[in-house]
């Protein structure tokens, strides 16, 4: 008897023991498998959004958040349980501020908080994560993470991400209390228990990855499928061409004039009429196909199982009607319109690119009979598709081959007839013993997203140049506004001062409206970068803009470029054009601006531009475009204006050619 009551004390005491173990084996099991979910989902989203801010180095320079990160970060707030977003600088001080009470807050290092856990993130290079208890500002639990942003190999940031982990904790903790009560009665569900809070955190981590894919592969304003997603299904599509024995049709739709929209209304007003354009062109196309936003104001839509080319016409004129029409914001009636250009496979192209590039001919011709129209492509574009080809792979040669070549055209003072300076033109070889037209190859090389890379050699290579010069003489170049989007500029020209040894005050840079009107507030603060620098800014095609008075009071320029339509009009049928050229030269002295003509070609126009008290002229009767070669000579001839005719002048030597990419 009392041998039995051993037993059964012993096998009682063995059974609480093993229930002590399972539980507490459970409970580490729990809190492990919760505090890998919090650190988990914390380090994803905070990649996530690290990963899709084009503009975190400036971000965390203290510039604004551009509308598209802003974007970015609002909807990734709003998804999953991600209450607060921070952006440091590379000493751990916060930037960007935003939660779930305050959308956003940014400063140049105003918000006043260095955060030790975001500098130890970069000087390690490495994330740290960590799972908290809440507080007063903080959710009852929550993970925080810090992720380093690296870029070409430099860590310019720090993204840091706040998750609220308290709803999934309470729930792991009930499972916890099932549990515990389960291993009261039946010890072996003690090792069941964390199965099943492991496949829970498995589905939970899945459904956040989902919500993050689906961010990636969808435009955030529209929630429609970006570029990168339509052309994976796109291409897909293009391979299962042969088996299915169908066609199918690409769409490119642009709306008519949204930059109008935009100046006339606002950009909320554009960005509503966007959204609204989405959810037409979403109702129009049927389930089988599938339309996606490829920027502000492009879209696409691809048809499949298309049986004639009258199909995708039929469509094509259905987009249009559902797009037409009027869309009400804010009490205003705002008309909206789109262009269309239709491709067909295979018949147009069996390649993403080629049927693209197809779709892209017909949207410009669609664009130049008047927009509101759809236009499917056909044999007569093909010809100017194979030119563009051409001149696509000519750019691309010549940025392989360093073959792009600067020419210069003289700037000349017109008080007193002497060499001021050179304007630096790029020139692009045809193969043929000439050159492909500036306006053909530049937008070209702007859609292929290459002008940064020709833009930093035109840079370069000008200053090197312009270094060898006599110091009175200065260089100009235009930039483009695609260089503005590419990349930081002013760090461009910096550099390209440095490696030339040009004095940045011999330098002019040319500015176009075009540039201004894309992003004012932006351009107009990497030009006064460019003018701490010490560089000139030159207003160019003055006059031809409905703003360009706008932008001369809200930016100091050194100097207006009065737009060669205007000298072209002097001496002509148009009376008021030489009271308009006078009115210029006028209004820029008024403004202390140097005022440049361009165009220049004959005797009368020079008189009339002297006259008026002009400050500088360029154009054919002073010189046309030169290259490198002749440099020497036209300065050699200039500088013996004023030198005694027995005085020679050594040779200057040719400056050797610099890479493309060095």
């Amino acid at each position: 008897m009392l041998k039995r009551r051993r037993e059964l004390i012993l096998s009682a005491s063995l059974f609480l023991a093993l229930c002590a173990i399972a539980l507490l084996g459970a409970r580490y099991t729990v809190d492990y498998l919760l505090y890998r979910d919090a650190v988990s989902t914390g380090q994803s989203w905070t990649k996530y959004v690290a990963n899709n801010l084009k503009d975190i180095e400036t971000i965390a320079q203290g510039e604004m958040p551009s509308a598209e990160s802003l974007s970015i970060i609002e909807q990734a707030r709003q998804v999953g349980n991600v209450y607060r977003y921070k952006i440091f600088d590379g000493d751990g001080n916060l930037m960007v501020f935003s939660d779930h009470r305050q959308l956003i807050e940014y400063g140049d290092g105003k918000l006043g908080l260095n955060d030790a856990a975001a500098a130890k993130a970069m000087a390690m290079g490495s994330p740290t994560v960590a799972v908290k208890e809440g507080g007063f500002y903080h959710p009852a639990y929550y993970a925080e993470a810090y992720v380093p942003v690296e870029i070409n190999g430099r860590r310019v940031a720090v993204v840091g991400t706040y998750v609220d982990q308290t709803e999934k904790r309470e729930h792991y903790r009930t499972l916890f209390f099932y549990a515990a009560l389960s291993i009261g009665l039946f010890t072996t569900l003690a090792f069941g228990i964390p199965a099943f809070a492991w496949y829970r955190r498995t589905q939970e981590k899945a459904r956040a990855d989902e919500q993050i894919n689906f961010l990636a592969r969808h435009d955030l304003q529209t929630l429609l499928p970006n570029r990168k997603y339509f052309f994976e299904t796109l291409g897909f599509a293009l391979t299962s061409l042969p088996a299915n024995r169908t066609a199918l049709a690409l769409h490119c739709v642009d709306l008519d004039r949204l930059k109008d929209i935009n100046n006339a209304y606002g950009r909320e007003a554009g960005d509503y009429v966007i959204r609204k354009v989405a959810e037409r062109l979403r109702f129009v196309a049927r389930s089988t196909d599938m339309a996606a936003c490829f920027g502000s104001d492009s879209f696409a839509i691809l048809q499949t199982n298309v049986t004639s080319a009258g199909a995708a016409e039929a469509l094509a004129r259905r987009i249009l009607d559902e797009i037409a029409g009027v869309c009400h914001y804010d009490g205003k009636q705002i008309s909206v319109s789109g262009s269309i250009g239709t491709a067909l496979a295979p018949q147009h192209g069996s390649d993403v690119t080629r049927l693209l590039k197809c779709a892209e001919l017909a949207l410009d011709r669609a664009k130049n009979d008047g927009r509101n129209c759809a236009r499917v492509f056909t044999p007569d574009m093909a010809v100017k598709l194979a030119e563009r080809m051409e001149v696509e792979q000519a750019i691309r040669d010549a940025i392989a081959t360093e073959s792009f070549e600067l020419y210069f055209q003289p700037l000349v003072c017109l008080r007193k007839d002497r060499l001021v300076g050179f304007e630096a033109l790029l020139r692009l070889p045809d193969g043929k013993g000439g050159f492909v037209p500036p306006s053909v190859f530049i937008p070209l090389a702007e859609e292929m997203g290459l002008i940064d890379v020709i833009g930093r050699w035109t840079m370069r290579r000008g200053c090197k140049i312009a270094a060898l010069w006599p110091e009175n003489l200065r260089l100009s170049v235009n930039l483009s506004p695609a260089q503005f989007l590419a990349s930081r500029v002013s760090s461009m020209v910096e550099w390209a001062l440095k490696d030339g040894g040009l004095a940045p005050n011999r330098l002019a840079l040319e500015v176009t409206e075009n540039m201004l009107l894309s992003d004012a507030d932006a351009v107009l603060k990497e030009l006064s970068r460019l003018k701490e620098l010490g560089v000139r800014i030159v207003m160019d095609d003055f006059g031809t803009g409905y703003s360009s008075l706008q932008y001369l009071w809200r930016f100091p320029f050194d100097a207006i470029k009065i737009d060669r339509s205007f000298i072209d009009g002097l001496g002509g049928k148009q009376q008021n054009m030489e009271k308009i050229v006078s009115t210029i030269v006028a209004l820029g002295h008024t403004l202390n601006l140097k005022v440049t003509a361009e165009g220049v070609e004959n005797e009368s126009q020079r008189k009339f531009l002297r006259k008026v008290d002009c400050d500088h002229v360029q154009g054919f009767l002073f010189g046309r475009p030169m290259p490198e070669t002749e440099l020497a000579g036209a300065i050699l001839a200039d500088f013996q204006k004023t030198m005694p005719k027995n005085v020679v002048q050594l040779p200057v030597k040719e400056l050797p050619r610099q890479s493309l990419r060095g």
